[in-house]
């Protein structure tokens, strides 16, 4: 139980501007300003910044 807890916690904290634009393959400044919109909400963050990558 304390697996799924442990998981679930690295899903909840907000992405790392580098790590992030090099996911999506957009600028640092892009992916700073997502994150600061998105906050912790890592599926919102990802869907934007697939759209940013367009």
């Amino acid at each position: 139980m304390s697996d799924i807890k442990a998981s679930n916690s690295a899903t909840n904290q907000p992405y790392e501007p580098i790590q992030f634009a090099k996911k999506h393959r957009i600028s640092v400044e892009d992916a700073k300003a997502i994150i600061e919109k998105h906050g912790a909400d890592r599926k919102s963050a990802d869907k934007e910044g697939r759209r940013v990558s367009l």
